[in-house]
C-alpha cells in the first residue's frame, strides 16, 4: 500500500487493488481529462458525509498529492483531517463489487457505507444518525 503523507501524518492510503482498478478507469478516459484522482468529503450525505471519488485535470493549489501504485491522488485540505487514516480499496466479489473506504474518523456510516458520521457531527439533527440504515437515499 501507499500513502498520502500530510503534515506529520498519513492522510489516505490507496491499495494496489484499487490502484490497479483506477489506471483501467483512467485509460478508458480522454485525454488530460483523468490525470489524478481526487478523493474528498462532501456534505448531504444521509449520515452528514458522503465520500466522492473523481477525476481531475490535476491538482489545486493546497492540495495533498502523492503517487500510489502509478496513480497520483490527491485530497483538498478541507478534507484531509476526515480522511486521515482512511484506505481506499476496491472489491470485486460476486455480492458486490465496487470502491470500499475504510474510514477509522466515522463514528456511524450508512448502511450501504457511502456516506459516514464523524464524532463531533454525532447527534445532529439527522434522523439517520447512528441507524446503521440511510434508507432510500442509498442507491447503488
Amino acid at each position: 500500500m501507499a500513502t498520502i503523507e500530510g503534515p506529520a501524518t498519513t492522510v489516505l492510503t490507496l491499495t494496489e487493488n484499487a490502484a490497479s482498478k483506477i489506471r483501467q478507469l483512467m485509460a478508458e478516459e480522454p485525454a488530460g481529462e483523468a490525470e489524478v484522482l481526487r478523493v474528498a468529503i462532501q456534505g448531504g450525505g444521509c449520515s452528514g458525509f458522503q465520500y466522492g471519488l473523481g477525476f481531475d485535470r490535476g491538482s489545486q493549489e493546497g492540495d495533498l498529492e502523492a503517487e500510489q501504485h502509478g496513480v497520483t491522488v490527491v485530497v483538498d485540505p478541507f478534507s484531509a483531517p476526515y480522511l486521515r487514516g482512511a484506505t481506499v480499496d476496491f472489491v470485486d466479489g460476486i455480492q458486490e463489487s465496487g470502491f470500499k473506504i475504510d474510514n477509522p474518523n466515522a463514528s456511524s456510516s450508512c448502511g450501504c457505507g457511502h456516506s459516514f458520521q464523524v464524532e463531533d457531527e454525532a447527534g445532529a439533527d439527522d434522523p439517520h444518525a447512528g441507524a446503521g440504515g440511510c434508507g432510500s437515499g442509498c442507491g447503488h
